[in-house]
Formats: C-alpha cells, structure tokens, sequence
C-alpha cells in the first residue's frame, strides 16, 4: 500500500511556516489603508496569513500529501497558489467545474461528489485530456449507470482512457446504546461496510470503461466541528478510533475484490489533518478552509486560527447614538440556521444587530463596548465570513493584500463566469 509521505512538505521550495504575531487592530489597520481608495462592499484576502496558513496545513499533515478543496477558495488563482506552496491535486465539488479547471491547466483533480450531470458527464466522456485528469465519486450503482450512458454515447474505442473512480464511504460514527443506534455525524454514503465497499468495488470493475482510483472517507464529524464541547471532543476521539479500524479493514477488503492495491486513499479537513495523516492507510488528506480560516474554526484547538479573508462594507447610516448600518449584505453562511452562520464582525467594539442579525442590503451594527470606536458615514467596517470560500460567490474580484498594499485583484469563480452550485 503506497503511504503517499513526502519528507519536509511544509518546507518546500523555502515556503516554511511563516510567523504573523500582529494583533487584530494592527491586521485590520493595514487593511484599511491598503484599501483605502477602494469602495466597499469588498472581499480582501492577506497573502502573507494565506501563506502562512498553508505552511502550517502542511506541516500538519506532516509529510503526507495534502491535497486543496476548492470549494473552500473558488478562487482559481488561490487554487493555483496553494498548489505552488507544496499542495497536491485540487479536490473539486462540482465535475462541471473540474472540467474547467482542467481546460486551464490544472491536473488531477478529485470530485468530492457525486455527480447526476448528464452534459458534463458527455463532456467528460468526450475528453481524453479530462478522463486522464478527473477522478469522480460514486457510492452506488445509479452513478455506474449514469457513466455507463455518457461512455456508450461517446462511442470510444477500446484504447480510449478509462473514467477514474472513487468509493466514498461514511465516515460517521455509529454508537449503540441498548435498543438505540446513533449516527454522529454527516450522512453522506450508503456504503459503509467492508462488505458494501467489497461489493460496489466489483461492479465497478465488471464496467467497461471505468476504472477503480480509489477510496474516500471524509469524517466530517472530526473535521467540521470546532472543540469547545467536551462532547464534541469525545466523539472525535471515538471517531478516530473507530476509523483507525474500518478504513483498513475496507481497504483490505476491496483490495481482495479486485485483486490490486488501489492508487488513493484520501481522508480528512482542515480540522482533521494531524489524526487522518497518522493512519498508515491514508495516502493524502484534504484541506481548504484553513487556507482563509474563516469564523467557524475559531474554536479549534489542532491549530492557531489566523484568518485571512475579510469583507469589508462602509457605513452609510449613523441611526442613534451607539449604532451604525453599513451598505452590503450580511452574507449567511450555509448550514443549519444558528448565530454560528453569522459572520464574524472583526472591527473592534461593534457587532451585529441581535433584532436584525445580518442584513439582504445593508447590515445595522451596534456597540458592544467601550474599547470600540465610534463609526461615521464613509468609515469601513471588517466581517469574517462564517464558512470560507462560500462568501466568494458575492464577489466579482478578490484584492490580494502584503503589507499595506493591494497587490493584485484576481476574479473569483463569480467573476470569470462561473457558477457551480
């Protein structure tokens, strides 16, 4: 079984951990005169904390391959610049959108999801540059049948390049409890077992065209949940104990099937990349959201949150004594409807409306206490988006701070015309 590490990959090319000790008033002070002849609503990402948080996901992951989510950035630029600093291959969330970012150069891409695309699976099917390139999820047959039509349609011959596979396998974690069974965590795939991977591994290959990359368990019970509850830690623990088992026991498992050791075992996040990377099965781990480090991993303890994505709105309204509106719009967060989809309001004193929350067109503001400055009409105010990447589809171009300077303004997904859900 390939083990996937690389000695010294939070190293390389010179690109060590670099070290940001300056303090939120200072941070926010630099942005404000970088982007002082800038009109808000405005998306600004630090390149110096970028780098740094990239350094850090890999020295975490410690020598093994990490590979960048891009749901997590959606900015290609970004993509590519995590890719320049040691990262490995891009996890895509849309095929639609790995077939673009194939077109643009970027090379092995893994869907994290399933994908009912019919166009793209066409396209797909049509290009021998993307089969080579993109490896798409399954976790049942329906999605074999769905490849199967794009493949027939195509009409390839037989030395056409195969569709590369992946299995996900829930990696949640069920506790029984007497005559109660309970599912902590995501509910993603139906196959969990060694026996269900076993089986899904021999239709896949019994299909024609198609070939078995690899595995996938994202347990997004350890990855996706801060560590301020003593609950929430037990079940991590739990969960990695539970997955220190199952993944190789599936693994053997599909390997028996098929006859052969498969390419990839992909595992992990951002919250995950130290427990994930210690399992000897694993040969690469995912990572996005450390990358910007947005307001819902403030709680983690795995790692020194240091946020590099800010928004920032002016203030238009000064209603009373005490309170500000600024022009733009809250932008919620995805996920279940709670004050942690909320963004974050970085500027010192001041905090959302708890009558108004975050505002469609513009967001009140109040003061929280006596260390925050008072806001005038024309001052800037910084938010931290709750989640990472998912603010970028508000925003037609991202400014790439150093120092007190804009250094480049590069579009997002948005900005270059794309849109994949």
């Amino acid at each position: 079984m390939p083990g996937g590490r690389a000695a010294g990959a939070g190293d390389q090319d010179g690109h060590g951990a670099v070290d940001v000790p300056e303090n939120l008033t200072t941070l926010l002070s630099r942005l404000r005169r970088a982007t002082a002849g800038l009109d808000g609503p405005l998306a600004v990402v630090d390149l110096d904390r970028f780098d740094a948080n990239a350094a850090d996901l890999l020295a975490r992951a410690v020598g093994t391959p990490v590979r960048v989510a891009s749901k997590s950035v959606r900015v290609r630029t970004l993509v590519e610049r995590a890719g320049q600093r040691g990262f490995t291959g891009v996890m895509a969330y849309s095929l639609r959108e790995a077939l673009w970012l194939v077109r643009h150069g970027t090379r092995d891409v893994l869907v994290g999801y399933p994908s009912a695309d019919r166009g793209a699976l066409a396209d797909l099917a049509h290009d021998e540059v993307a089969r080579r390139e993109i490896t798409l999820m399954v976790d049942e047959p329906a999605h074999l049948a769905l490849v199967r039509r794009a493949l027939v349609a195509a009409d390839l011959g037989d030395d056409a390049p195969p569709v590369r596979l992946c299995l996900d396998v829930d990696a949640s974690l069920r506790v029984r409890l007497g005559p109660f069974a309970l599912h902590l965590g995501t509910r993603r795939s139906p196959v969990r077992t060694p026996e269900a991977a076993a089986a899904l591994a021999v239709r896949v290959a019994a299909e024609p065209g198609t070939s078995l990359r690899g595995l996938m368990f994202y347990e997004a019970q350890v990855a996706g949940l801060p560590d301020t509850d003593p609950v929430v830690r037990l079940v991590k623990r739990a969960s990695v104990a539970d997955l220190a088992t199952r993944r190789g026991a599936v693994l053997a498992a599909v390997r028996d099937v098929v006859g052969h050791d498969v390419e990839l075992v992909n595992s992990g996040g951002t919250g995950s990349l130290e427990t994930s990377s210690a399992d000897p099965v694993v040969t690469e781990v995912t990572a996005g959201s450390g990358l910007y480090v947005p307001g819902l991993f403030d709680g983690y303890r795995a790692f020194r949150p240091r946020p590099a994505a800010f928004v920032g709105l002016d203030v238009v309204r000064v209603p009373a004594g005490g309170w500000a509106t600024a022009f733009g719009g809250g932008y919620v967060a995805s996920g279940p409807a709670s004050r942690t989809r909320l963004p974050r309001v970085a500027t010192p004193g001041w905090g959302l409306s708890p009558r108004e929350g975050a505002g469609e067109v513009q967001t009140p503001l109040h003061r929280t206490g006596r260390r925050g400055d008072a806001l005038d009409v024309g001052d800037r105010v910084w938010f931290r988006h709750a989640k990472a990447g998912e603010v970028m589809e508000r925003f037609d171009v991202v400014h790439l701070v150093r120092g007190d300077e804009v250094v480049d303004v590069v579009p997002t997904y948005r900005g270059e015309g794309r849109s994949f859900g």
